[in-house]
């Protein structure tokens, strides 16, 4: 798919694709350039593991937003398809 570049560097993700992946509001994304080619990616979360009341627990820094249950039934739904 052709998309455009505007005089300041920025790209525009056409909704489908951005759906498609799960990218929303401002989403921070890996760019990375290589053979000629541009590459975007949505980074990994930064995470660690910790132990709790003697239970490992993975810990994502920044905290993800909370999703509601109609977000978690769509994405279900969408993943199906």
């Amino acid at each position: 798919m052709r998309v455009a570049i505007d005089g300041v560097g920025r790209i525009v993700i056409p909704k489908p694709m951005r759906e498609e992946l799960g990218i929303d509001g401002p989403t921070e994304l890996e760019l990375t350039a290589s053979d000629g080619a541009l590459e975007l990616t949505v980074p990994d979360a930064n995470a660690r593991v910790e132990e709790r009341d003697g239970l490992a627990v993975i810990v994502i820094d920044p905290p993800p937003p909370m999703i509601d249950p109609e977000e978690v039934r769509a994405t279900i739904e969408r993943v199906r398809r």
